[in-house]
This record gives structure tokens, C-alpha cells and sequence, in this order.
């Protein structure tokens, strides 16, 4: 289609059709009219971009109106009661009908019902009666407010659990598109072995490790890390706080949380020193590996994530390292944590073709060790281990 080579790497409308109609035959089993989704980032916001292939981002909302029986509504950031009939055949918003627009902003308290108001009005207008909420915990408050007001006489049900089970599998698209993002963070994490020298400031790394990445086709990315001597914690930390200068002696973990081209997210830890690391960095290291090595272990098809979280702490406190009381894996996609997490309170079992991070880690008050790789689940049972840069401390 004309203009599509805009998009850097698009999504194939086979893919998109795949997910709809899975979606669809859902829906069609609990009698769900419509499904209600808003995102505003990509780190976090990936059903606006499973659904549409359009990434939210800077923090300006993107609503979308999954029918079950047509094409998809859009209602965004734009002019005023604009209305445009896409038709299905916008190469921009692949499988999008109405595309509706309103110049609403969450930095601008009076127009949270902007957005709302038109999302309410095109359910009234189809009579829309069973609405699925997708991600409804972390909706705007008008938006679910002002639809429920205003679209009377219909039921209101939380969706997030259909739509998660289906995008937690991935198809062979998609996992195409992880191993390159995989790739892509080996490729981050060897330039980035190359350019390091003492007197660069911690956001200097991080600004670099950034700029690999995009040159390779990554659009959004977090990159955490913080720089220490050794004998103290050099704890991951955002990029507030990357201020200070790394000297000769000083050790460094960096995580590289950018998605790769077409949006899917990987994740990748590794340590350098620029001397000769610590022994009790050593032993804390191979702690870190040995634990991530045992998790990958019960990486199994139909696996309880409550018990591969237990048997993670039982591995831990029995080396020497405290229990892990935050998250140390989850699956990844278009969000950069997704279900199922390795966790005491996750209910989704694990199944082939899930895409998992493992980032086992923990500090002292002299110490800091980490290490974060990805790992598909396999349709045989095994488990492959899709970054490939070398699980060792970086002596530079």
C-alpha cells in the first residue's frame, strides 16, 4: 500500500487477522459486544499495538474499540469531533472503520471526558449491550466513569484475562521479531564493549546503548543502571539518577529494556568492571547464574508460576542470597512485563511459545549483582536461550 513504507517494520495483516480472529471466537463464547482498551505509553501499553499495530506513546491516550462484528473504532489525540471512515483501508491503521479525534490530554484535567464522551457515543449509536474492559485497572478513571454513565441499559464485564491468554502465546511471526530483538541487544551490548572507557558519566552508557539500538530498529526502551566502586551496590536505577562519572576500579550492570523492530520487548543484564572485579562480586554473580540456570530448568509447558517462584527462593536462601519479594521473570511482548509472571499470585500456566525473561538478583551493602536473559518455551518442551552474549563479568 502506498505510504506503509513509513512504517518501519510493519506487522503482516495475516498476523493482525490471526489475533482478531481469536479474539473474535472469544468474544462470540461470552457474548461480548465490544471490547474498551485505552493505552498512552508503549512500555507498558502494548494491547493498543497488539490490537491495531500503532504504538501509544508520550503519554497521550489511544482508545480503541474492538467490535465483534466489524471493524475496529479508533478515537485519539486530534481536532475537535473529527470523524474520518477509514473503511479498513488506512496501510497506517490496519482494520480500523472510524477514526475519531478529540484534543484531550491527561495533563489537562478538563478534558479527561473528551475522549470518553466519544467512546460512549459510539456504542450508543450500535447499541453496543456487553462491553468488555480491557485492562481495566489501569484505564483512565473518566473514560470508564463517563462510558458506564452514559451507555445505559448495557453490562459491563472485565475482558483483560481473554485477551491476555491469547497475546501471551506467540505466533511464528512474532517470535521471528523477538529473536531479532534478542540479536538486536547482543549487537547493543558488543558496541557498547567497544566504547567504554572511564570518565564517561553512567548516562553517557546509557544514551549510547539507546542510540545502537534505534540505529537497529528499536523505537521505545528503558535503560537502568547506576555505576558504583567496588565494595558498594551499583543498584539498576533510572535515568534521574545516571549523573555520576564512572572512574577506573568502578563496575557497572547495565539493563537493556528497549523493544526490537515491529514493537516486541526483550530484556539483557550483563556486568563490566573497568579493572579486575571483586571476589565477592564473583561469587554473588555466579549465584545469579546458577539461580537463573535452575529457573529455566522448570521453564515447562503447563508449569504453575507459584511453584516455579517457590522452588527460585528455595534456590536463593539456600545460597547464601535473600528470597525474592518483587519479580524475577515474566513474559514479554509488546508490554516489557507481561503474563505470566514467575510469581506466587499468577494463575496462568505456562505454554509453548511464550517468550520469558529471567533476571534472578540481589544486593548487599557492599554488592550488587544481577543477570537478565530471554528464553523461548518450545512447542518439544525444550527451552532456548535466545541471547547469546557471554553470561560472564565484563573486565575492561
Amino acid at each position: 500500500m502506498a505510504g506503509i513504507e513509513r512504517v518501519e517494520t510493519p506487522i503482516s495483516m495475516q498476523e493482525l487477522e490471526r489475533r482478531w480472529a481469536a479474539v473474535r471466537k472469544e468474544m462470540a463464547a461470552r457474548n461480548i459486544d465490544a471490547l474498551v482498551t485505552q493505552n498512552a505509553s508503549d512500555w507498558l501499553g502494548g494491547y493498543v499495538k497488539w490490537f491495531t499495530d500503532v504504538p501509544a506513546h508520550n503519554d497521550y491516550p489511544r482508545n480503541v474499540i474492538f467490535h465483534r462484528d466489524d471493524l475496529m473504532t479508533v478515537v485519539e489525540m486530534g481536532n475537535k469531533d473529527r470523524r474520518d471512515n477509514l473503511g479498513g483501508k488506512d496501510p497506517f491503521n490496519p482494520g480500523v472503520g472510524d477514526w475519531i479525534s478529540s484534543p484531550s490530554f491527561f495533563s489537562v484535567g478538563y478534558t479527561h471526558g473528551y475522549d470518553a464522551a466519544l467512546v460512549a457515543q459510539e456504542l450508543k449509536r450500535r447499541g453496543t449491550k456487553t462491553i468488555g474492559w480491557v485492562g481495566r485497572g489501569r484505564l483512565q478513571y473518566d473514560l470508564v466513569r463517563v462510558v458506564e454513565e452514559q451507555v445505559t441499559g448495557a453490562s459491563f464485564v472485565d475482558a483483560t484475562d481473554l485477551v491476555d491468554r491469547i497475546k501471551a502465546i506467540k505466533s511464528d511471526e512474532e517470535i521471528v521479531l523477538i529473536r531479532r530483538a534478542a540479536a538486536m541487544q547482543d549487537a547493543q551490548w558488543a558496541k557498547l564493549m567497544k566504547a567504554l572507557k572511564p570518565g564517561m558519566r553512567d548516562s553517557e552508557i546509557t544514551a549510547l546503548a539507546q542510540y545502537e539500538g534505534e540505529l537497529l530498529g528499536s523505537e521505545q526502551g528503558l535503560f537502568r543502571c547506576s555505576s558504583a566502586p567496588l565494595g558498594e551496590p551499583a543498584v539498576l536505577r533510572g535515568r534521574h539518577y545516571q549523573g555520576r562519572i564512572m572512574q577506573r576500579g568502578d563496575y557497572m550492570t547495565l539493563l537493556i529494556e528497549n523493544n526490537g523492530p515491529g514493537g516486541h520487548y526483550a530484556e539483557l543484564a550483563r556486568t563490566f568492571v573497568f579493572g579486575k572485579a571483586s571476589a565477592e562480586l564473583r561469587d554473588a554473580f555466579a549465584v545469579c547464574c546458577a539461580a537463573q540456570k535452575n529457573a529455566v530448568a522448570n521453564l515447562k509447558i503447563g508449569a504453575a508460576p507459584a511453584d516455579i517462584y517457590a522452588r527460585h527462593n528455595d534456590y536463593m536462601t539456600s545460597h547464601g542470597a535473600p528470597p525474592e519479594l518483587r519479580l524475577f521473570g515474566h513474559s514479554q511482548g509488546y508490554d516489557l512485563v507481561e503474563r505470566p509472571l514467575l510469581r506466587s499470585d499468577e494463575t496462568m500456566p505456562l505454554a509453548a511459545n511464550m517468550n520469558m525473561a529471567v533476571h534472578p538478583g540481589f544486593y548487599t551493602r557492599t554488592n550488587f549483582a544481577f543477570i537478565c536473559d530471554n528464553f523461548l518455551i518450545k512447542p518439544d518442551g525444550s527451552v532456548e536461550h535466545l541471547h547469546k552474549s557471554e553470561q560472564k563479568i565484563w573486565e575492561l
